[in-house]
Parts: structure tokens; C-alpha cells; sequence
């Protein structure tokens, strides 16, 4: 019989897959940004904010704070240096204040960080007290994080098109969500359970607007019946058989 671990980590396996392509997703952009050579009107602020929620990720999973968490390592290492990438394209490309405010955001992040991880390692000497403070500001970015695509929904409805938010996107985004609550409910972690369960409730609404949308079109394409047109005769008829019912 297959073991509730095995079954962990075969989820956590595919969490890393599907979290993988959430995070190599703006290659595109970085692409164009390349091609160009200017950042144009992109925002850093996702990709700064993905690093830092990967690095208190990573800083959860240290055996020193959360034993046995390997999986979650991986996973925010691997993104963590894919954000860093970004991030330092984007200093390349950008200038003046653009860079400044890249330059700012990543020290403050790395300093908080460090802070966090000297703070936690010196003060809390038992595993359950590292993992509860280094978790809750975990599940606060975390849910950050998931709540971003958020501000495109305004958006979604307004236009009654999920053109502005890709549904492979969405999908990719809800897989990893139900696959990393399962993996924090088979043995049970908080959380890990309460961002990424918010995240896939968060990312089936695109779909469900989707469908909608698409049914709507569907309704509208039906040939409507068309009501018979009346004659004069036949109007002058109806009002006298009403007439005649009322008295």
C-alpha cells in the first residue's frame, strides 16, 4: 500500500512542475524587453515581490526552521533565482528613477529578509515557534502574491473577456494551488494550506467567467422565434372577443 509520504511527495512533484511554468511565464515580456532594450511602461513590482515571497519560502523550508520541507526549497530556489534574473534584466534596461526604484526595493527586501532569518534563528530556539512566525509572514506574501492577478479581474468583468488574464495562466495558477494544499493537508502545515487554498479558489474565477461569457455568445448566436405579425383585421377582432370576455 502506497504511503501517505509517497503520496506527499508525488504531489509536491508536480506543485514544483506547475509552479515552474507560473514562474518562467514572463519570459515573453523579458524577451520583448531584450529585443528592445527598455523595460517601456512594465512595472517591476510583480517580479520583485515573487522574489521576496521566495525567499521567505526558502528561509521556511531550512531544516533549521521547518524540517523535512525539501520540496518547498526547491521549488522558491529555483523561482527565487528565475526572479533574480528578471529583476536584474530589469536594471540593465531601465534608467534613471526606474532603476533607483529597483535598486531600493531589492535592498530592502534582501536586508528584511536577513533580518527576519537572525531574528527567528537567535530568539525562537524551538522548531514550532520558527516555523509559526517565519509561516505567518509566509502566508501573508504568499497570499500577496496570489492575490495580484487579482486587480486584472476589474478588468475581466468590465470586458466580459478573459483575453487580459490567458486562461493556460489561470490554469497553471489553480493546478498549483489545489496541488500544494494537498500536499499541506496530507501532513497537515498551515501555512502552506491557507495561501495556496486561497490561490486556487482566487484562480477559478477567470474560468468560471469564461464559461459564462461563452454561454452568453451562445444564446445570443439561437435564431430567436420570430412572433407572428397581426393584421388590422385581426387586432380589431382580438380587442372585441376581450371586450366581450369582460362582460
Amino acid at each position: 500500500m502506497i504511503s501517505p509520504d509517497t503520496i506527499r511527495t508525488a504531489i509536491g512533484v508536480i506543485g514544483n512542475g506547475t509552479a515552474l511554468v507560473l514562474f518562467l511565464s514572463p519570459v515573453p515580456t523579458f524577451i520583448r524587453i531584450w529585443k528592445k532594450g527598455s523595460v517601456e511602461q512594465y512595472s517591476p513590482v510583480p517580479y520583485v515581490a515573487t522574489l521576496l515571497n521566495c525567499m521567505m519560502w526558502v528561509l521556511y523550508g531550512l531544516p533549521l526552521v521547518h524540517p523535512h520541507s525539501m520540496l518547498v526549497i526547491t521549488i522558491n530556489g529555483t523561482g527565487m533565482a528565475i526572479e533574480l534574473t528578471y529583476v536584474t534584466l530589469f536594471l540593465l534596461y531601465s534608467t534613471g528613477p526606474a532603476r533607483r526604484k529597483v535598486v531600493l526595493l531589492l535592498a530592502a527586501e534582501v536586508a528584511f529578509v536577513c533580518a527576519v532569518a537572525v531574528l527567528v534563528l537567535s530568539l525562537a530556539h524551538t522548531h514550532e515557534r520558527r516555523s509559526m512566525i517565519v509561516g505567518i509572514l509566509c502566508v501573508l506574501f504568499g497570499t500577496g502574491m496570489y492575490a495580484a492577478p487579482l486587480s486584472v479581474m476589474k478588468m475581466v468583468i468590465q470586458t466580459k473577456s478573459v483575453e487580459y488574464m490567458p486562461l493556460f495562466l489561470s490554469l497553471a495558477s489553480l493546478v498549483n494551488g489545489i496541488c500544494w494544499t494537498a500536499y499541506a493537508l496530507i501532513k497537515f502545515d498551515l501555512y502552506i494550506t491557507i495561501p495556496n487554498g486561497l490561490g486556487a479558489q482566487a484562480q477559478g474565477k477567470p474560468g468560471r467567467h469564461d464559461r459564462g461569457r461563452r454561454r452568453r455568445r451562445q444564446d445570443q448566436q439561437q435564431p430567436r422565434r420570430r412572433r407572428p405579425l397581426l393584421t388590422k383585421s385581426s387586432m380589431i377582432y382580438t380587442k372585441i372577443k376581450e371586450a366581450l370576455g369582460t362582460i
